[in-house]
């Protein structure tokens, strides 16, 4: 049974692991233009370019405007509404924002590290969360570089090696890792939560509810 607080650090993504997977939202948002539910997620994974456009848009270089018909083009979609269609399908994670609202309440250091452009979804519910928020459009700095995660670590006050780092992208995970933070691949909220009380030695879920 976790006991008293390490003094580890909880670094935490947005999308994917406090909300429901991106993929799946991206892939209603094909569906309802038409499209193959796969042809986002292939075309972040398959295309250099696509991703090239995405991180311009991330740390923010690039104009969502831009983004959108420069996008829309490769997708073989219309621009318009496009970054809200593609992330309309996100939902709360409600175990997960339990989890670190107990480490934080705990006495963890809590940070969201978080890629994305778009700050209307850091509701200061969310910002509450955590000691310290890292957005890759606020600081020109985007997961997996080294550096984003070192800032993560110095606006908390920890070292890299005391931070345990939670993403559902491997490639994130392996950036953290090569810092020399321990990184947890998301999959199901039950394993994250189970992993992250051994690595806290904090209870993060409800015993009562099991």
């Amino acid at each position: 049974m976790p006991g008293t607080p390490t003094d580890t650090a909880l670094l935490v993504d947005f999308g994917g692991v406090l909300t429901s997977d991106i993929w799946t939202s991206f892939g209603e948002f094909c569906a309802e233009r038409g499209l193959d539910p796969a042809a986002a997620k292939q075309l972040f994974r398959e295309r250099p370019d696509a991703l090239a456009e995405l991180r311009t848009l991330e740390t923010g270089e690039a104009d969502p405007a831009d983004f959108e018909r420069s996008f829309a083009e490769m997708l073989g979609t219309e621009p318009e509404g496009l970054i809200d269609g593609l992330f309309a399908g996100l939902r709360p994670e409600e175990e997960m924002l339990e989890a670190v609202r107990r480490a934080r309440a705990a006495g963890v250091p809590t940070c969201l590290v978080s890629n994305s452009w778009v700050m209307d979804h850091y509701t200061d519910e969310i910002r509450a969360l955590f000691d310290a928020v890292v957005i890759s459009a606020e600081v020109g700095l985007h997961k997996p570089q080294p550096e984003i995660f070192l800032l993560a670590a110095e606006r908390l006050g920890v070292k890299p090696q005391s931070c345990v780092f939670v993403d559902d992208l491997r490639e994130n995970c392996a950036g953290a890792e090569a810092v020399g933070m321990t990184a947890i691949l998301h999959r199901q909220p039950a394993e994250t939560i189970q992993r992250l009380e051994e690595l806290l030695g904090v209870e993060l879920h409800d015993s009562a509810r099991g």
